[in-house]
This record gives structure tokens, C-alpha cells and sequence, in this order.
């Protein structure tokens, strides 16, 4: 195969194909942020209601994220096999949230090291995958969704105990649920 000089405008017909493809499929997985948002944010508030009622083991409350894990795998799996096409921005969109994740489960694990202060640092880490993500498909909502996580996050820092996770769910309501039904909504 000969090496084809492109013009300017085929560049950018290319590129422009390549963020609509990553946009499209996106938009699809809007399931996640609605899914992870609606855990999580249930999740905070139940630690935060058992905090304040003094429940021994207020934590089990995140066991919720099992199902939430089980039910991402399989949607993902799913999806994977009914995607035509992928783009290299989806690709790198991937690879963003995987590793977000690992940093995220990393946290949770040695959580002792840090005072199980986690809704703070993983609040400030979950804005720059939201960020990206929002940059990627050129969807506002979500780079504005990453400006939010870092400024709850700062938040997060100066309020004490139970009120870390009150301010945790207003943060992922407002960050993951709104921008996911936005993208829903697009996609149908």
C-alpha cells in the first residue's frame, strides 16, 4: 500500500468522524455514570444515616457496590459485543476509567494509611476521568461535572466525619446523575 498525503480537510473529516464515532458510544454508556451515580450516592448517604445514628459497622453500607460491579461487567460485555466500531478516543476513554478505578480500589485498600479519609481524595481524583471524558465527546456538562468534583473535594477536606459523605453524595448526584440523563436523553 502506497502512503497517501491527506489534505487538510480530509484531516480533519477524519477527526471529526473520530470524535462523533467516541461520542456515540459515550453516550451509550451513560448507563454508568447513571448506575455508579445512583450507588454511590446512595451509598454516602446510608453512611452518613448510619454515622449519625451511631451504627457499630456503618461501612457494610458500600457492600452495595458488589451488585454495581457484577451488573458494570456484564452491561459492559454486552455492549462489546454490539459495538461495531471503536475509536482510539474510546479506547483512551477506556483506559482512563479502568485505571481510575484501580486507583480508586487502591485507596479503598489501604484506606487505615490515610485515616480512611477517602471521600475527599477520590472525589478529587474522580474529576480528572470525568474532565477528560467530557473533553473527549465535547460534552460541557461534564468538564464543568470535573470543575464540581474538585471543588467538593476541597470541601470535602474542611467539613468533619459524617458531613464528608453528605457533601460525597450531593457531589456525585449533581456530577454523575444529571450529565448521565443528559447523555440518555441524547442518545435515544
Amino acid at each position: 500500500m502506497e502512503n497517501q498525503i491527506l489534505t487538510t480537510a480530509e484531516s480533519l473529516d477524519i477527526i471529526t468522524k473520530m470524535i462523533q464515532q467516541a461520542q456515540g458510544n459515550v453516550k451509550k454508556n451513560s448507563i454508568y455514570l447513571i448506575l455508579w451515580g445512583m450507588v454511590i450516592t446512595a451509598a454516602n448517604v446510608g453512611m452518613f444515616t448510619l454515622l449519625w445514628i451511631e451504627y457499630p459497622r456503618p461501612y457494610l453500607v458500600w457492600l452495595i457496590s458488589i451488585p454495581s460491579w457484577i451488573a458494570t461487567i456484564y452491561i459492559s460485555y454486552k455492549q462489546e459485543k454490539k459495538t461495531k466500531a471503536t475509536s482510539h478516543l474510546d479506547q483512551v476513554n477506556a483506559i482512563l476509567w479502568f485505571t481510575y478505578g484501580i486507583i480508586v480500589f487502591t485507596i479503598v485498600v489501604f484506606g487505615n494509611k490515610i485515616n480512611y479519609q477517602l471521600n475527599p481524595i477520590i472525589l478529587l481524583i474522580s474529576a480528572l476521568p470525568t474532565m477528560v471524558s467530557g473533553i473527549i465527546i465535547k460534552f460541557r456538562p461534564l468538564v464543568i461535572g470535573g470543575i464540581l468534583l474538585w471543588i467538593f473535594g476541597i470541601v470535602c477536606f474542611l467539613v468533619v466525619g459524617p458531613w464528608q459523605y453528605l457533601v460525597g453524595a450531593i457531589a456525585v448526584a449533581a456530577v454523575h446523575l444529571i450529565p448521565g440523563s443528559m447523555l440518555r436523553s441524547k442518545a435515544d
